[in-house]
């Protein structure tokens, strides 16, 4: 009898030791898997947009290179955020490297949140602007610019625009 138990025991030893390395493993995979299937959550606003088939900044250079004025282009382009309307949150200015594009939202139909920061992803029409003395500095009023600098503002300006159709704002 005191064999059996010795060897019944063995037995049970070498099972649950096996076992434990088995669940180890699966913890590995699974922490890799985590990683690997990290998902990226969106605060829409607008239009329902997917975050599919964005152009990068420099796409987005491009495409405006090409624009003369009068034209447009339906495009969908992601960017980090520049700057956000203080007062209401109605515009939004993306970075797209050596230029800053100026954002609007269609039909002043939405806004997004002035403290908004991180990058976006906008689809609508891009277009080029000659923006009036008057527009620049009310747009530098709303971005909270000092009285000194809104004074400094003199002559009208080309300007990169886009009409937002929807955004979409990366969650943390």
């Amino acid at each position: 009898m005191r064999v059996f138990i010795i060897v019944l025991l063995g037995i049970l030893t070498c099972v649950a030791c096996k076992q434990g390395s088995e669940v180890k493993e699966d913890k590995k995979d699974v922490a890799i898997s985590e990683q690997l299937t990290q998902v990226v959550t969106y605060e829409s606003y607008g239009a329902m947009i997917t975050a599919d088939n964005s152009l990068t900044s420099k796409g987005i250079q491009e495409t405006y290179a090409a624009l003369k004025a009068g034209d447009t282009a339906v495009v969908k382009f992601e960017a980090p955020i520049n700057a956000v309307c203080k007062s209401k949150g109605c515009w939004m200015r993306l970075d797209i490297a050596e230029e800053e594009v100026f954002v609007k939202f269609k039909d002043y139909g939405f806004f997004v949140p002035t403290d908004t920061e991180g990058e976006a992803i906008v689809e609508g029409k891009a277009y080029l602007e000659e923006v009036s003395v008057d527009e620049l500095k009310h747009m530098a009023k709303d971005a909270g610019k000092t009285p000194e600098e809104i004074a400094s503002i003199t002559a009208p300006q080309r300007e990169l625009r886009f009409m937002a159709d929807g955004v979409l704002i990366k969650g943390e």
